[in-house]
């Protein structure tokens, strides 16, 4: 292994590391530069078990031997090392899961290829909240949703927070970043989907009087929080639908009334995931 002990927060190989917590630097950064940032072991495996490349790793001596079978994987890739109160000055905040890795990011995938082999998709508007794009990336992993499709300003599915939010899946899940908004959505409807928005406007149909699972092919598109859906992507959709509300709730965290449309939405082809 390719270990390497730090004796200083200086070394200039630690670049990709630092001022995590620095939230519009790190959106710069790491597009550019084409890395994004692994935390925990469990998120770093499943990064290596989806075939990206590592860059580097950055860990705890305690965390070495459960990671030890990954670095031993890749002898050229340096392992830095260093005790928990060195790597907090690097990145800036307190690593409670001790390891790290700049991974390299994998090329973006084809819309068409995508669209291809998929019957269900989430279509997501300008979701700029990290925490609640990796908490839908999860749900679609879990409830059969096929793709990830995002408009052109939502938030980074590789950023660290939606990493670790969606527990990997963000590696699980395909994803394509759209490049005309709202105009990309009429290929989504060529390939044979129907754009379903979930959307409080005037004609919406409840979500359970929708014959979604008889719909081979179907595009769940969800808004930002507040907001909502913008006039031009609800002027594409097929069909507006609501999720009735009881006790005097008026609406659901947009996270998960994602859950709630793929789980009510999802391909019936006779099996049902596990909850």
């Amino acid at each position: 292994m390719a270990l390497v002990q730090l004796e200083t927060v200086d070394d200039p190989r630690l670049s990709d590391y630092r001022n995590l917590t620095d939230v519009q630097l790190r959106l710069a950064k790491e597009p550019a530069e084409g890395l994004y940032i692994a935390e925990s072991s469990k998120v770093l495996r499943r990064a290596i078990d989806a075939g990206h490349a590592p860059r580097s790793f950055l860990l705890a001596p305690k965390w070495l031997p459960d990671l030890a079978d990954v670095i031993a994987r890749f002898p050229s890739v340096p392992a830095f090392v260093a005790p928990e109160a060195t790597l907090e000055a690097i990145t800036g905040f307190h690593l409670h899961r001790g390891a790290l890795a700049a991974v390299h990011r994998p090329a973006p995938l084809p819309l068409a290829d995508v669209l291809a082999s998929a019957r269900r998709v989430a279509v997501i508007e300008d979701m700029v909240d990290h925490t609640n794009l990796g908490a839908v990336f999860r749900s679609a992993a879990a409830l059969g949703i096929d793709a990830v499709l995002l408009s052109p300003r939502s938030a980074d599915p590789l950023y660290r927070r939606s990493v670790r939010v969606s527990m990997g899946s963000v590696f699980q899940v395909p994803w394509v970043r759209l490049r005309t908004w709202p105009d990309d959505l009429a290929t989504v409807r060529r390939a044979g989907f129907t754009v379903a928005a979930l959307a409080l406007v005037p004609g919406a149909r409840e979500l359970g009087d929708f014959p979604a699972r008889e719909q081979e092919r179907l595009a769940l598109m969800l808004g930002t929080e507040g907001e909502g859906l913008s006039s031009g992507a609800l002027a594409e959709a097929d069909v507006a639908l609501t999720i009735p509300m009881h006790g005097g709730v008026d609406s659901l965290n947009v996270a998960a009334a994602a859950a709630v449309a793929f789980w009510e939405c999802r391909y019936d082809d006779g099996a049902r995931p596990a909850l």
